[in-house]
């Protein structure tokens, strides 16, 4: 892992699109804490969390991990302190019925 810039006393967030076994993620997060990183959390919208990701979140440097809701998610992922799962559904539905009516979705965001 090779860290651009100085993280030194900074909090820092870790963008991802897809987190399946956390392996890459925790070890960011762990070089990240290695530069002097005050706290470190991440974010992403797809948790497949399979294997020993669950554990392996719950053994890093990682403050919290986010996840969406678009993959189901397991009793593991719910007991865990340090994994917060969040609804997207309703924002989804909405989306896709602004969509098809035809009617702006990027208001959505306003």
């Amino acid at each position: 892992m090779n860290i651009i810039g100085d993280v030194e006393g900074r909090f820092c967030i870790l963008i991802d699109d897809i987190v399946d076994s956390a392996g890459t993620l925790c070890n960011a997060a762990a070089a990240l804490k290695a530069a002097g990183a005050e706290e470190v959390v991440a974010y992403c919208t797809h948790g497949v969390l399979s294997g020993a990701a669950v554990a392996r979140v719950e053994g890093s440097t990682l403050t919290e991990l986010v996840i969406t809701d678009t993959i189901g998610s397991h009793e593991i992922v719910s007991a865990s302190a340090r994994i917060r799962h969040l609804t997207i559904a309703p924002l989804l539905g909405e989306a896709i019925r602004r969509i098809a009516d035809e009617s702006s979705v990027s208001s959505l965001f306003d």
